[in-house]
């Protein structure tokens, strides 16, 4: 099957399962629910879900096992756009092309919506049926990946940059916690509910580590380069912000050839799978080559 129709039919997966997984908006705390179900559903590029079902289809896993993963990752990754979004972080009011949460709604109930949606993917991951020693690596595998060693490390990290200029090695670091951690989950969490050994499993590292840090590339490209009407987000904040970023390291043309190392880092990476391998490498150049 051509990978567009995958990812058109894991999207779809992926979007019915979380309708089904939230909490109805008309139950009390009506306002709770709504503002979880305003965050999670109904936009995004969905690359972490995709990234689960992609590298459990390398693994030969079943796909309805990749259902609650894929979720997890997205819920996750909702609950941090939603906190990211605040006034006491990046204080932004554009999301996805519509008002952030605590625009449509307000800021207390866009901190409790996050951290409810950060419960549930969990909960989500603690309830499925998958083998136990299955549900257990990928709980452990996601904590790592949210917490203080990963995303919420690498946001402290960006917040404590802010205004000051980083080395490129710093900007690095912070990224690969921030954003690259996450991905970097997805990619093993589908993987294990499949068959890979142990080199495989690097291999697939390699790729989701350099991933992880070309979606950031880009994104910090894209924020030099496009609008805001086309990125769905408010273009320019970076700049605005005193924030490093690699164009400003590097100037744009460094930071576009370090969009080509990664890229070449990710077919190198995962040359050796052949055929199988082949969403995964259309999602890492959809990752270098995305316009939003």
């Amino acid at each position: 099957m051509p990978t567009d129709a995958l990812f058109a039919r894991w999207a779809q997966r992926v979007e019915a399962a979380l309708a089904g997984a939230l909490p109805d908006a008309g139950l009390a705390p009506q306002r709770l629910h709504a503002a979880m179900r305003y965050a999670a559903l109904g936009g995004g590029k969905r690359m972490r879900p995709l990234l689960v079902y992609a590298a459990g289809h390398l693994a030969g896993a079943d796909e309805a096992l990749l259902d609650a993963p894929a979720m997890a990752v997205e819920l996750v990754h909702a609950y941090s756009l939603v906190h990211d979004d605040l006034p006491a972080m990046d204080d932004d009011d554009l999301r996805r092309g519509r008002p952030t949460v605590h625009v449509a709604f307000d800021e207390a109930i866009a901190i409790l919506a996050g951290d409810a949606l950060q419960t549930l993917a969990f909960a989500v991951l603690a309830e499925s049926g998958a083998p136990a020693d299955l549900r257990v690596a990928w709980l452990q595998s996601l904590a790592a990946a949210s917490g203080a060693a990963g995303m919420c490390g690498g946001q402290a990290l960006d917040i404590d940059a802010t205004g000051r200029t980083q080395a490129v090695q710093e900007l690095e670091r912070m990224h690969r916690l921030k954003t690259g951690a996450l991905i970097l989950a997805s990619v093993g969490m589908g993987a294990m509910a499949g068959r890979v050994d142990a080199d495989q499993s690097q291999r697939l590292d390699r790729f989701a580590g350099a991933l992880g840090l070309a979606f950031q590339v880009r994104d910090d490209i894209l924020d030099v380069e496009s609008s805001s009407e086309k990125l769905g987000k408010t273009a320019g904040k970076d700049a605005a912000q005193v924030k490093s970023t690699y164009p400003a390291l590097l100037g744009i043309d460094g930071a576009k050839a370090k969009l080509d190392e990664l890229a070449a880092a990710m077919r190198d990476a995962l040359a050796p799978f052949g055929e199988r391998a082949a969403p995964l490498a259309a999602l890492g150049r959809l990752a270098i080559e995305r316009d939003r």
